[in-house]
């Protein structure tokens, strides 16, 4: 069971009740950008310093859940907000997640 502040962050992104703005902003683009870049940077130490590979690679990737349940996020609040803005975030979460995933 989660503790009731994270359960509620989680559930009010899910079930979009985050203005979309900041969803898309400060949740997906600031913090979830830092969180990757985080990794990645700790992936490249933990290779540096010649760990197993299958560490560094679960290291580097252990991002991934929370890139998708943002990217799933703005997706789900983009549907219900609709319009021109909408589809660039819905867009522009798409490529975020491709680039995350990739880099």
């Amino acid at each position: 069971m989660l503790p009731e502040g994270i359960g509620s962050f989680f559930r009010s992104r899910w079930q979009g009740q985050v203005p979309l703005d900041r969803l898309f902003w400060r949740d997906l683009v600031l913090v979830g950008t830092a969180l990757n870049v985080a990794s990645l940077v700790a992936a490249i130490v933990l290779l540096g310093l010649k760990l197993p590979l299958a560490l560094v690679l679960a290291v580097h990737f252990a991002p991934v859940p929370y890139n998708l349940f943002l990217t799933f996020s703005v997706w789900r609040t983009t549907e219900k907000a609709g319009g021109a803005k909408a589809s660039l975030m819905t867009l522009g979460a798409t490529l975020w997640l491709i680039l995350t995933v990739v880099v």
